[in-house]
């Protein structure tokens, strides 16, 4: 009988070795999957890769990278890198799908927004299918060039923010009156409205609150997609996105329509009193012919439009809201950027009645900051690059087709360039002109965000007039952020607004 129960024990401790062993053979196995995939066969320049690993079969490091961010410290994503492989500034990973390197230094991240003849865009399929393959992060460097002409002007061009500033301050004070009789307000919820509102009228002429609420409401599930796995299943924030972005193409849809009736009704005749006088970015984009006499297809002028319409409100809303934490988190930042304020006021002539281009560009200390303020929040985590071909960057080989992430966070984190990164300091700004590569809230390169000079002229205004006139407190101040897709409270900064006593 013992001996029965000796043989047995000795059968079921085989039994677990030898699944213990399988277990580590399979997994062995998957660890190096993609190694086989997508790295043998690169032959020699395997060797010459940058340091790290590619993760699991399909999911890479996707997995360690949202834990990350879902977490109270996404960095964490980047410093196990660092404690893995050292400050190499160049990892190999596997990410949205796609094998990747991260770059995190500035040298390699200028040298990768800069040479369009090396890298071309590489963002996810995923992404594109949200954002639209006919948008400026899908087209190519030619069509961007093209398209970025047309809208540079009606976006960023002095005589257009000389006009939209009258709007966008009138806006901006309606607002905060607005907010300062309510007991209490979402405040980035509340901001991304009048942000939205702004570049609804720039872009489409439009103050409609219908369409405006409609649209604002799919941008929010847009967003939510776009730094999510892309699991196209009912639940899922990338289903949900897809779901978004298909509305979205139905609203601006019959925008586009109407427009085109509207224009045959017009029939461009100047001396129709029915003429509209305001001519907007919808009606550049319904003009605009190539060298061929080619016009963009109602798809292109949709992609274009859903992208100009997120990006056009999402990182303004973001900053205003941050920038106005952090001055009341430190009183000694927010009485001079008051005082500076203040001063500018003083000096205008009594016939003036609203700010001017020319004031906004006074506002040095404001200007300081807002670049502090972008820098610390770091809106865009990383923008994608594809490598044209086998290129040799630091010493390390990108190869033809892998993608490139260019990792804002790290630069703009990085305590060899900004000492106490972490820390909102606008007085770091004193006397300091960031080299290139160190700086890149809009990214960088012939694709630097067409729109950054009216997020900043937004910005200004509200935080102007904010700061004259109102106070904020907020009621959850303990409240946990999320990082994903953005950084915000995981409240959306609930929040009391009263004006001040002291208000001009």
């Amino acid at each position: 009988m013992e001996l029965l129960k000796t043989m047995m024990m000795t059968s079921i401790w085989g039994v677990l070795v030898w699944m213990f062993c399988g277990l580590m053979s399979v997994k062995w196995v998957l660890k190096r999957a993609n190694w086989w995939l997508y790295e043998k066969k690169l032959g020699e320049n395997q060797y010459s890769l940058p340091p790290g690993d590619l993760g699991w079969p399909l999911i890479g490091n996707m997995w360690s990278f949202l834990r990350a961010f879902q977490s109270s410290n996404p960095d964490s994503f980047m410093e196990t890198y660092v404690n893995r492989y050292g400050r190499t500034g160049m990892y190999k990973a596997f990410m949205f799908g796609q094998p990747s390197v991260i770059v995190t230094v500035p040298e390699t991240c200028k040298r990768v927004l800069t040479d369009d003849d090396a890298f071309k865009p590489g963002w996810p399929i995923s992404t594109m299918k949200l954002i639209g393959e006919k948008s400026f992060i899908g087209i190519s460097f030619e069509e961007h060039k093209r398209l970025r002409r047309l809208t540079a002007a009606p976006v960023n061009g002095h005589e257009a923010l000389s006009v939209y500033l009258e709007y966008i301050e009138r806006s901006v004070k309606s607002a905060l009156e607005k907010w300062a009789n309510m007991e209490q307000i979402e405040f980035l919820t509340q901001l991304r409205k009048l942000t939205f509102r702004i570049i609804m009228y720039i872009f489409l002429s439009s103050e409609s609150d219908h369409v405006m609420e409609a649209l604002e409401r799919e941008y929010t599930a847009l967003n939510y997609g776009v730094r999510a796995m892309a699991i196209n299943v009912p639940g899922f924030a990338y289903h949900k996105a897809l779901k978004a972005r298909k509305n979205l193409v139905a609203i601006l849809q019959s925008i586009v329509d109407e427009r085109r009736n509207q224009r045959k009704g017009d029939n461009y005749n100047n001396n129709n009193n029915n003429l509209r006088k305001k001519k907007d970015m919808m009606d550049a984009l319904l003009d605009v012919e190539d060298e061929n006499g080619r016009k963009l297809e109602d798809e292109e002028i949709i992609d274009v439009l859903v992208m100009y319409l997120n990006a056009g409100h999402e990182s303004s809303g973001h900053t205003m809201m941050w920038a106005t934490i952090f001055l009341q988190e430190h009183p000694e930042f927010l009485e001079k950027a008051k005082a500076e304020q203040e001063r500018i006021v003083k000096k205008r002539p009594p016939t003036q009645k609203g700010l001017t281009l020319k004031e906004i560009r006074e506002m040095t200390y404001l200007d300081k900051v807002i670049d502090e303020t972008l820098r610390v929040v770091t809106f865009s985590l990383t923008v994608f690059r594809e490598a044209k071909s086998d290129i040799n960057l630091s010493g390390y080989t990108i190869p033809k087709g892998w993608k490139v992430l260019v990792w804002f966070r790290s630069v703009h984190f990085d305590p060899e360039i900004y000492p106490n990164p972490k820390e909102f300091n606008p007085d770091r700004w004193e006397g300091y002109t960031p080299k290139a590569g160190t700086f890149l809230p809009f990214g960088g390169g012939s694709r630097l965000c067409p729109g950054n000079d009216l997020a900043k002229l937004e910005i200004a205004v509200f935080l102007h007039h904010f700061l004259l006139n109102y106070g904020v407190e907020r009621l959850n101040p303990g409240s946990p952020l999320m990082y994903l897709p953005h950084s915000r409270p995981k409240d959306n900064c609930m929040a009391r607004l009263r004006k001040s006593s002291s208000a001009m």
